[in-house]
């Protein structure tokens, strides 16, 4: 039985390590996704009992995204596997090729990933009845996962009304990728999907992507930040949190990294701030940020407190290669109570 239950694509990240993805020879694989991540993390450093609803094209590469599922220790039992044809013609299984940059050099993600098993999932694919029925506390799943394709909107539309029918608190992170959007609408059609399924979150992360126009139209300074959260909580009246990281990026390898959130309990609260945060691959850290956060609210910890959580996590995610995290939940609270560096003996 799951504590916490996410709905969205696995994919093979291929990692280059410090070189390009152009001059290559090796890579190192991993699994990752956005809406996995969250409960990867929330399985390995937090110790959630979590499960993933994906769906996998059944061949050796599908196989292998499964092995490195059990591998995180996250529930791979809601797999919908989809008959492999040889080729991919009818259903593949996601690619994703990241560069982790370095200096002025940025991150850089290439995806292989249309037409996947994942993509071609319809509504009532699943029984979203019988998922939330087995005492599950908390789903999660965002935009990239409904950005996909046309019929995976209304998959996450039914999964999060159901989840809210079974009393399951249901989380939503936008998480814009201008490449799922290309050609479908673009940023203006995912604000309008992202506004109709946040609608149906308790918890909405990375908040900030639904103000302004559409994602990515208005980069905030530090003292609009409260405003515009303000603005999104109007947008969505139903919706108890919003949370958000905050990222300054001088380089690369050093980036400013806080977060900041808002409830209609607590009005706007400010979460940690960590300056010239040493940086070895970014990829998933919003997502570590989201499974921090959820395990501090899980907890029944204060807002400021469950912001720390995700903050810390977040951070120490970029400090591993890979999508997922490899923190441990004492080095996150060490983290949280003021913790350095130092090493540990």
């Amino acid at each position: 039985m799951a504590d916490v239950i996410a709905l969205g694509e696995v994919m093979l990240r291929f990692d280059p390590g410090e070189g390009r993805i152009r001059t290559a020879r090796s890579f190192q694989v991993w699994e990752g996704g956005g809406e996995y991540n969250v409960v990867r993390g929330l399985r390995r450093c937090f110790g959630h009992r979590t499960a993933v609803v994906t769906a996998l094209a059944d061949n050796a590469v599908g196989r292998l995204v499964e092995d490195l599922i059990l591998q995180g220790g996250v529930d791979a039992s809601r797999i919908c596997w989809l008959p492999d044809d040889g080729i991919g013609r009818t259903a593949r299984n996601g690619l994703n090729f990241v560069e982790r940059g370095y200096g002025i050099r940025g991150a850089l993600g290439v995806s292989d990933r249309a037409n996947t098993a994942v993509s071609r999932l319809r509504k009532g694919d699943v029984d979203w009845d019988t998922v939330f029925s087995a005492g599950a506390r908390w789903f999660h799943t965002g935009g990239i996962f409904a950005g996909l394709s046309e019929s995976t909107v209304d998959v996450a539309d039914e999964a999060m009304a159901a989840a809210r029918r079974h009393g399951v608190t249901v989380s939503y992170d936008p998480n814009y990728r201008s490449s799922l959007w290309a050609g479908r609408g673009g940023p203006e059609r995912a604000r309008d999907v992202d506004l109709r399924l946040a609608r149906h979150a308790d918890v909405v992360v990375g908040a900030l992507g639904l103000a302004g126009d559409h994602p990515g139209a208005v980069r905030f300074t530090a003292d609009e930040v409260p405003d515009a959260l303000a603005a999104v909580a109007d947008l969505l009246p139903g919706t108890g949190v919003l949370a958000t990281t905050l990222r300054e990026v001088p380089s690369a390898g050093v980036n400013d990294w806080r977060s900041a959130a808002w409830s209609a309990e607590t009005g706007y609260v400010a979460g940690p701030r960590m300056p010239g945060l040493h940086v070895l691959d970014r990829i998933g850290s919003g997502d570590g940020f989201a499974a921090g956060l959820i395990y501090g609210l899980l907890a029944g910890h204060s807002l400021e407190r469950a912001l720390a959580y995700g903050t810390a996590h977040g951070a120490l995610v970029m400090t591993t290669p890979g999508d997922v995290s490899m923190a441990t939940l004492s080095e996150v609270e060490s983290l949280v109570d003021g913790g350095s560096a130092h090493v540990r003996r």
